[in-house]
């Protein structure tokens, strides 16, 4: 299964820019944590650090389980764009999904990403940071829902999805009805009164949001795991289960993204809801060699047709080596399990890990064969 695994291109359905310079230690050690907070253990001593002195030094041109140090001046002696090239090439990824609202110029576009191993790559539009650039742009309360509609539909002419982080913002314990007309005006007008740049309002989050089911195209939400800025416990996705219920017919597809330690419960919304999908993605990565068993709650009872992979890597490339290699090893031993007692014929295994690793994904976002973007270019 692993030989199978390791030859199948994946589609990175959710994920984000590497960064584009150098990286010294401290930024290093802060990109290979969740956490915004400064902690006293090194990140080579975790779970995740473990795993890239594992995983990723060979691939510098050092031997497994060497010291964090020695990674850190491999990478310095390679260059950024060398190491880029190196590990994304390693991950064996064919097509990237990118959330855009998050870093800035600091990281890489959805094109330069693609261009460094000539894959392809489509947006993600992150729903609050569209809001917020329209607040910027002096727009007032009795436009704001006209445009944001107009915006976002004109962003959706090339991007395949769009993002909502509920999650950090507010909680998926939200009032899942549509807001009224009124009850937008007054929101937006509150919030821009305010001068606050970042959209917590709770009304307007769902005005945005139900524009964006109006948009009909797959909506990923950010679930559990994540750094200081969540409450885990309303991270919960049954949370929102007012909100898969009213939208149940309404044909746009919800991504629940991450789900730690919520696999189980995003596995019954997928197996109940028909427009509902999850996936494993930022935990399986970080909890390198016990990914097997975050993995493995995610096939207990969702539909083999309504999970996917992501990897949700930021900034460190070998997060896209971490998120790839510990999914295709935990799809290995799940299904070897599986293979080993008779549990599933061969050829049904195969076609799973096939839609796993890739057509679902392809199906749900509608991706067929194309051309990489015009800004394929590595940086």
């Amino acid at each position: 299964m692993i030989d199978l695994l390791a030859g199948l291109p994946a589609v990175d359905h959710h994920c984000h820019g590497v960064v584009k310079d150098a990286v010294d230690a401290e930024s290093f050690r802060s990109l290979a944590t969740e956490s915004d907070l400064p902690q006293p253990a090194d990140a080579f001593d975790t779970p995740v650090g473990v795993a890239i002195r594992a995983e990723c030094a060979p691939l510098l041109g050092l031997p497994r389980h060497v010291d964090g140090e020695s990674c850190l001046r491999a990478r310095a002696e390679l260059g950024p764009q060398e190491v880029t090239r190196r590990l994304l090439a390693a991950a064996n990824i064919s097509t990237y999904l990118v959330d855009t609202g998050y870093g800035g110029d600091e990281i890489t576009t959805p094109g330069q990403l693609a261009g460094f191993t000539g894959a392809e790559a489509f947006e993600i539009v992150r729903l609050e940071s569209l809001a917020e650039r329209l607040a910027r742009s002096g727009v007032d309360a009795s436009g704001f829902a006209e445009t944001f509609r107009s915006e976002l539909e004109s962003a959706l002419r090339t991007a395949v999805g769009v993002k909502s982080i509920m999650a950090y913002r507010y909680g998926l314990d939200f009032v899942p009805e549509r807001p009224s007309e009124a009850e937008v005006r007054s929101a937006v007008g509150g919030w821009l009164r305010s001068g606050e740049a970042r959209l917590t309002d709770p009304v307007v989050l769902r005005a945005v949001l139900w524009a964006a089911v109006d948009a009909g195209r797959p909506i990923q939400f950010h679930v559990g795991f994540g750094d200081s800025d969540i409450d885990l416990h309303r991270c919960d996705p049954t949370r929102m289960t007012g909100f898969l219920r009213a939208t149940a017919g309404s044909g746009t597809p919800i991504m629940l993204l991450h789900n730690y330690p919520f696999v189980r419960e995003a596995g019954y919304l997928a197996h109940v809801y028909p427009h509902v999908y999850l996936d494993t993605g930022l935990a399986a990565g970080f909890a390198g060699a016990s990914a097997t068993a975050i993995v493995r709650q995610s096939l207990e009872i969702a539909p083999f047709t309504k999970v996917l992979f992501s990897t949700d890597a930021f900034g460190l490339p070998e997060l896209y080596v971490l998120g790839a290699r510990q999914h295709r090893l935990a799809l290995a031993r799940v299904f070897g399990d599986w293979l080993t007692v008779d549990a599933i014929g061969e050829t049904d295994a195969r076609r799973y890990l096939e839609l796993l690793m890739s057509e679902n994904a392809r199906r749900v976002y509608g991706l067929g064969k194309s051309s990489p973007p015009e800004d394929d270019q590595a940086v």
